[in-house]
């Protein structure tokens, strides 16, 4: 129980599945204070003698297992390791309970960077992209163990909780206000995200529930050309992706600036600063929503196959610019295989190794890629095979090898040597 990815190494646990997180919060700004419970619902992969949960630096104050008391438990390291008070088998179903408490902090890697809950100047952030779901909650964080949630989140009263997944209610209780949410679609444990702030919402007329959750004083012309295209964003990738796959998108824009946008499930965040009429900032509000699909319906199985996430989004933005009226998506692959071109090539676009999972290459090559399989294969077939792999797999986890077979299958044809060029070679082939 050392961890499962190579990648992220010391979290997740292989030998059981968490079904469903019932996650019960409440959280004090003035002070950073998190009192929690979840209950996890959970099935055997293996005879199971003990498992582990990822809970970072959070204080643990009781557990229980199927309602009693576990034979002992420990909790060092930023893992909670529970051992069973009897085996059970494989296939068979638990619940754990875990009460806990403490000052959430993001968990610091030289090599991943910062990820989990941050506190703003007067709110609270979760960016758990890949390593900090278990800053804020006990889970078995490996982003191939995909589960239900449902939450429920009380925090005082002038602050709105947006969550990754659906609004059920609003309850006001003393001081404070309970909010519920729940996300009926498999999600990974880095896509579960809290967003907390003095904000209001706004509606956009789209294909499914479109919220905008933000600051009263956001709206202006760098807002509007921003985040007012989102729903005909949503409209058009519905028709080269298929139906959206979740059942509403709530965009959150904090009061503070983001150094980058954040992607969770069926929730994106951007800071204040992204409010701004420039292709950089669009191309980030196309390339979040387009993480929908390619991400977060599909999401990877292993860290390494990261491309299969940013390279598709990335290319999303260009299919966007061109719709939008601006540079097609040949002008944009043409820039960006230049600007490739005169980088150092030491990357392997399937396997680039955790200090590279981010790199900018890893989107651009991504990208390139998906540009060159669309002019090997025609422009119809490719959008088909797109729309077949968001089907076949929503709510499921792939490898790139998983990719390769299937755009094989679709189109009848071997393509093994375009994709060993851009994927697992460093150098970089020509571009059809």
């Amino acid at each position: 129980m050392t961890g499962t990815d190579p990648y992220v190494p010391d979290h997740g646990d292989a030998s059981y599945d968490v079904l469903h997180y019932d996650l019960r919060l409440d959280y004090k700004p003035d002070g950073n204070r998190l009192d929690g419970e979840a209950i996890l619902h959970c099935r055997a992969l293996d005879e199971l003698t003990r498992l582990r949960l990822d809970l970072h630096d959070l204080r643990v104050a009781r557990v229980s297992v199927d309602g009693k008391a576990p034979a002992r438990y420990t909790h060092r390291g930023g893992a909670l390791a529970v051992w069973l008070a009897e085996q059970v088998g494989a296939g068979s179903e638990l619940e754990v309970r875990v009460k806990y408490s403490g000052k959430p902090t993001i968990l610091r890697s030289r090599t991943l960077g910062d990820a989990g809950w941050e506190e703003l100047t007067d709110g609270v952030i979760v960016a758990a992209q890949p390593h900090g779901a278990p800053t804020w909650f006990p889970c078995n964080d490996r982003p191939d163990n995909k589960a239900t949630y449902a939450f429920t989140v009380s925090a005082p009263t002038g602050y709105h909780v947006a969550m990754s997944g659906e609004p059920v209610d609003s309850t006001p209780r003393g001081s404070s206000v309970v909010w519920r949410h729940r996300q009926d679609a498999p999600m990974s444990t880095y896509l579960a995200t809290c967003q907390i702030g003095r904000y209001a919402v706004i509606e956009q007329d789209g294909p499914v529930p479109l919220r905008i959750v933000a600051p009263t004083d956001v709206a202006g012309d760098g807002f509007d050309a921003a985040f007012g295209p989102q729903p005909d964003m949503m409209r058009f990738f519905e028709s080269l992706f298929g139906p959206y796959p979740f059942a509403c998108y709530t965009t959150v824009i904090t009061d503070d600036d983001l150094e980058i946008p954040l992607e969770s499930q069926s929730l994106s965040t951007f800071g204040r600063n992204f409010c701004a009429d420039t292709w950089d900032t669009i191309r980030l509000v196309a390339h979040e929503l387009a993480h929908q699909w390619f991400g977060n319906a599909v999401t990877l199985r292993r860290w390494q196959d990261i491309w299969l996430h940013e390279g598709f989004a990335c290319y999303a933005e260009w299919l966007w610019s061109e719709e939008s009226g601006s540079d097609s998506a040949e002008e944009r692959a043409r820039h960006y295989y230049d600007k490739l071109a005169h980088e150092h090539e030491d990357l392997v676009l399937a396997d680039p190794g955790p200090e590279l999972m981010f790199d900018d290459r890893v989107y651009k090559r991504g990208a390139l890629t998906l540009h060159a399989l669309r002019a090997e294969v025609g422009t119809e077939a490719f959008f088909a095979l797109l729309q077949a792999w968001v089907k076949e797999h929503n709510g499921g986890s792939v490898t790139t090898e998983d990719f390769i077979a299937h755009c094989q299958h679709e189109t009848g044809r071997s393509l093994t040597g375009l994709f060993d060029a851009w994927l697992f070679q460093t150098e970089l082939p020509e571009l059809p």
